[in-house]
């Protein structure tokens, strides 16, 4: 058994520390782009130390590796740091050599935030599962680029028993980009049950409502929205200060309720006079294993 498998072996044992010096042990006996690119994912995921895996996989990159494993974790930092011209490059490499889910989204995030929307729309759709979040991703591309029709019949065919379903408010932001009001509603009733309750998506639900002039169920879905908030700044009032819950993290969170009950109270008003409550969209960058000689992911060794 060699350093790498050793290594491999402590760390699926849990045996942190020992693992990682044996990986540090591979990169100081040989700089190959085995060792580093290991060395790079454990300071990555483990440490999360973005900066000292840069340093270990700029290196292993220099080497023109034939695998996609070092362009993947340089491309994800590059996504991490906000370089998105660097990881488009980086991961466009690691497609040609090895097409990944990975690369593909984490490729799309860069395009999106260069503004390359149907590149974007496009390595999304690539890396979409059954009604996921990557889904979501690519859908929202089509509404950017007013692919509307496209959109549409993408989230009517949204799956809710899905494993990696977006969820039921997901859909219903969706439909209220689209404008189909009636849709968006039935998804925000959907999973008013099941989400705890937010100035953004309740905020959401009443315009999409308004929208609709079902002002009955305005009033209901407002009045709900701050009983239930004015009962959670009772409970937290009643809470116990203790060692980690002092008596300025209780102040803050009472502050920070009682803000938001303000919210739902001028809710109505600020939508009446034409307010439109903005879709807050983020992107996410993805990783995996990428250890080589993982025999749990069924990774070989590197072979030159």
């Amino acid at each position: 058994m060699n350093i790498n498998q050793k290594a491999i072996e402590m760390f699926e044992q849990n045996e942190y520390e020992e693992a990682m010096g044996l990986f540090q042990q591979a990169v100081h006996e040989s700089k190959d782009v085995q060792s580093l690119n290991n060395l790079a994912w454990m300071y990555l995921y483990e440490e999360e130390d973005d900066d000292k895996a840069l340093e270990l996989v700029k290196e292993a990159v220099k080497m023109n590796p034939f695998s996609y494993f070092p362009y993947n974790i340089l491309g994800e930092i590059y996504i991490r740091q906000e370089k998105w011209k660097e990881a488009k490059e980086v991961l466009r490499k690691s497609i040609s050599i090895q097409p990944s889910n990975e690369a593909h989204h984490n490729l799309a995030i860069a395009y999106y935030n260069l503004g390359e929307l149907e590149e974007a729309s496009e390595f999304f759709l690539r890396a979409a599962g059954d009604s996921d979040n990557t889904m979501y991703n690519h859908i929202k591309c089509l509404i950017d680029l007013g692919r509307t029709v496209e959109a549409k019949e993408k989230v009517d065919a949204f799956n809710e028993k899905a494993e990696d379903f977006v969820g039921e408010i997901g859909v219903a932001d969706l439909y209220v980009e689209l404008n189909c009001y009636k849709e968006a509603i039935q998804w925000f009733e959907k999973g008013y049950k099941e989400y705890g309750k937010s100035p953004y998506w309740i905020g959401r639900f009443v315009y999409a409502l308004f929208k609709t002039n079902n002002i009955l169920r305005i009033n209901e879905v407002i009045r709900e929205a701050i009983e239930e908030k004015e009962e959670e700044i009772k409970d937290v009032m009643k809470e116990e200060v203790e060692e980690n819950w002092t008596e300025n993290d209780k102040k803050e969170l009472i502050e920070e309720y009682m803000e938001e009950n303000n919210q739902y109270k001028k809710m109505i008003e600020l939508i009446a006079s034409g307010y439109v409550p903005q879709l807050d969209f983020e992107t996410y960058f993805t990783g995996a294993c990428y250890l080589f000689g993982c025999k749990r992911h069924n990774h070989p060794e590197y072979q030159k």
